[in-house]
């Protein structure tokens, strides 16, 4: 089964995660928002940009909070009736994610989003079990010697030709 922390406090804990991703990430891009979309002057500016942050940032940080929270939830269900932890839950649980979240706009909609979620975790999961095969894989055979390669024609003539122009390098050019 799932040997990290239990469900029901992953789930309050991705909550928590997301929703605190959610209001720095959009309180940064807020910021900058407000800052742009204000009039000349860096007072006005700068209450600008603190207006936006304290009006929109906790709205996202919900938005992300309700994204993670549906994410854990199914990904939890998935592992209780499948009976283990592995990428297909994520995946699955993206494109459910997905299509919950889209519901209201209709089955069309519920579709894009659920293949976006579903490809979307699946590229996340892909690259993290490349990483995985990367480092679990099986170790080559050493090899045995090592042939020195001479540089590109190209740039050992550009090599000769730096220490023949060096100047004051009469040793350099006895190495040549």
């Amino acid at each position: 089964m799932f040997m990290g922390r239990p469900c029901p406090w992953r789930i309050v804990d991705d909550c928590g995660g997301a929703f605190t991703t959610g209001t720095l990430g959009g309180g940064i891009f807020q910021a900058t928002k407000g800052f742009r979309n204000s009039p000349v002057g860096v007072n006005h500016r700068l209450r600008g940009g603190l207006t936006a942050i304290k009006t929109r940032a906790p709205q996202l940080g919900g938005s992300f909070a309700v994204w993670g929270g549906l994410f854990s939830m199914i990904d939890c269900s998935m592992v209780q009736v499948r009976g283990k932890e592995d990428p297909w839950n994520s995946i699955t649980s993206g494109a459910l994610r997905g299509a919950i979240r889209a519901a209201r706009n209709g089955p069309v909609a519920m579709v894009g989003s659920a293949v976006m979620g579903g490809v979307l975790l699946a590229l996340i999961e892909g690259e993290d079990l490349g990483g995985h095969v990367k480092y679990f894989a099986l170790p080559r055979e050493p090899k045995t010697h090592v042939t020195h390669q001479r540089p590109a024609a190209f740039w050992w003539n550009i090599e000769k030709a730096a220490a023949y122009l060096c100047l004051g390098c009469r040793d350099r050019k006895a190495d040549v």
